[in-house]
């Protein structure tokens, strides 16, 4: 497995080998050693999938709180997104910058994401899969979420009017949030 740096500190594409001939393909998506190999040491406990309709659906920016926060490894197993990491942590020489990366199933890169980030995506097509692998279980009293267009963080979704939820279009900007982490070198 290939681990390529990003922009935000911490943030990793992670490319996995393919073995492929004429029937098809075999690749390896996740190995607690080779993780190690590459620094990951997260112990992951919980695998989600979701599962989009259409294209131009926005989901986030979401996380868990501390104590319950997640790391997250992230991928697209049917269609394509738009992944977008968020630096939450207080006192972080990222603080409130933001990166974004194309996952599909075409291009089966993965997207490694520590504890302290908000993360969303929108749908770059219809009737997307999207997996998600995490370190911490799911916590209904710690989930949180915070505007997609929160103008002090500004991302670029590339979609003027997205699909959203009932909990994205209500979620609070970051100022107005709870949000309680903080950087820890």
């Amino acid at each position: 497995m290939k681990k390529i740096e990003t922009a935000l500190a911490g943030v990793f594409i992670l490319e996995p080998e393919m073995h492929g001939d004429y029937r098809g393909y075999f690749t390896e998506t996740y190995n607690a050693q080779e993780f190690e190999r590459l620094g990951i040491w997260d112990a992951f406990v919980q695998d989600n999938e979701s599962f989009t309709q259409k294209k131009g659906t926005l989901r986030g920016i979401h996380f868990q709180q501390s104590p319950m926060a997640q790391s997250k490894v992230v991928r697209a197993i049917r269609g394509a997104i738009l992944d977008v990491a968020v630096d939450l942590r207080k006192g972080s020489p990222d603080y409130l910058r933001w990166a974004s990366f194309e996952l599909s199933a075409e291009n089966k890169r993965m997207l490694y994401i520590p504890r302290g980030f908000g993360h969303g995506f929108v749908t770059l097509t219809d009737d997307v899969l999207f997996l998600y692998k995490v370190d911490n279980v799911f916590s209904k009293e710690y989930d949180r979420g915070i505007r997609f267009d929160d103008p002090d963080i500004g991302v670029d979704w590339g979609i003027s009017e997205p699909i959203l939820s009932a909990k994205d279009m209500s979620s609070p900007y970051l100022r107005d949030s709870d949000c309680n982490f903080v950087y820890d070198k």
